[in-house]
């Protein structure tokens, strides 16, 4: 048994001092005052929260090991206080059979300290020719994605859709076109194209890392509409971050940081709900990789780290979202877009938990970076809510 004392948690939009007991995977009591003697965690300061979901990250394994591995990338899961996530399916083997997805599964159950439901791919190979073995594989997974590059084969993602609707799978989608790339007229020509046939075929759609005004107006509209099925989520570097600040490769991703107009645009759609979650699009690279010259280091940045502190300091200390808006866009929205296992801070709740210092700044530091790769423009930034400790099925995963 467990008992976490003295913590505040989140109960109708305030912050209320209540004691939790942990018995086992569950939790087994809330009160004002528990006493037991059992091991306790001090949370005095400190915001008792459902562990975050992260629906967007890379841990590179199989097939990318010097990057990340699921061992090291749900060890920082677990720092940021995100306690279930969903990788992406850029891997060798690709996740687009039974098999493949297998192998990966068999590494998360052997390695991962954090809850892990991977993605599998649109395409053979993401390869955007022939389409995965969906039928096959539907009931391994909650979605599937091409992340990383755009699905511009029409008639294949209109077939991908189909089945999606079929099985009732998420489509998450990287929306790039072929013509503009990295451009914002790249993201929204996709964006539009694609929110069309969504709504044409009726399958459940998801925008990745979403970062231009027009394509927000797109989603936004569709929403409108009542096409409550066409859905998106913003990362973190959009909202807080601009291409005016640019120093070096860590600063470096797809979507690029983009114009402050484009921030602004990002901000909004969270506040009025258009982006429904945010995901970090944790993307490791060796050191190495990220010395070479800009153009030619690949794009990504550490994400799952500095997820929530960068949300609770830049939202949440601010009053820009309510206390109750928080837990939505970190928890309860991703588990109910992705149909993945619900937690929260309530008895009988599994005791997925993260426990944030929300009154003390911290300054993040390249030497605390738990994932395999550096490569984070927030390096010397300081937030509110880092993590003291993060509970999984009751057990302590992570301790400051």
């Amino acid at each position: 048994m467990i008992l976490i004392k003295n913590g505040s948690i989140i109960r109708d939009n305030e912050l209320v001092k209540r004691d939790i007991l942990i018995d086992g995977d569950i939790i087994a009591k809330i009160a004002p005052s528990i006493e037991a003697n059992v091991e306790t965690i001090d949370a005095t300061g400190c915001l008792v929260m459902p562990g975050a979901v992260d629906v967007h990250v890379h841990f590179r394994e199989p097939g990318f090991e010097k990057k990340e591995t699921i061992y090291t990338g749900s060890r920082a899961a677990a720092k940021g206080g995100v306690t279930t996530v969903m990788p992406m399916p850029n891997l060798n083997p690709c996740p687009d059979n039974v098999e493949a997805i297998e192998l990966q599964k068999k590494i998360i159950d052997k390695d991962s300290i954090v809850r892990a439901f991977p993605y599998a791919s649109v395409s053979v190979g993401e390869g955007d020719e022939k389409l995965s073995d969906i039928d096959n594989f539907h009931q391994m997974v909650t979605a599937i994605t091409d992340d990383g590059r755009g699905v511009n084969n029409i008639e294949l993602l209109k077939e991908a859709m189909r089945l999606a609707k079929k099985y009732d799978l998420v489509i998450a989608s990287h929306a790039e076109d072929l013509v503009d790339g990295y451009k914002p007229q790249g993201e929204y020509v996709a964006v539009r194209r694609e929110v069309e046939l969504a709504k044409e075929i009726g399958c459940k759609y998801h925008f990745c890392h979403m970062s231009t005004k027009e394509s927000f107006e797109a989603i936004r509209k569709a929403q409108q509409e009542g096409y409550t099925n066409i859905t998106c989520e913003v990362a973190p570097h959009h909202l807080i971050l601009n291409e005016t600040m640019i120093k070096d490769a860590n600063w470096k991703m797809n979507p690029p940081l983009r114009s402050e107009e484009n921030r602004l645009e990002t901000i909004k759609a969270l506040l009025d709900g258009t982006a429904c979650m945010v995901a970090s699009d944790h993307a490791p690279h060796t050191e190495e990789e990220k010395s070479r010259e800009y153009d030619k280091c690949p794009n990504g940045i550490l994400g799952v780290e500095t997820m929530l502190p960068i949300i609770y300091t830049y939202f949440v200390r601010t009053k820009k979202i309510s206390l109750d808006r928080f837990l939505d866009i970190m928890v309860n929205n991703p588990c109910k877009v992705f149909k993945l296992p619900k937690h929260s801070i309530s008895v009988a709740s599994v005791a997925d938990i993260a426990i944030l210092d929300i009154e003390h700044e911290h300054t993040y530091t390249k030497e605390e970076i738990v994932s395999k790769g550096k490569n984070s423009p927030y390096i010397g930034m300081s937030f509110y809510g880092f993590p003291k400790y993060t509970l999984v099925n009751g057990q302590i995963v992570y301790k400051q």
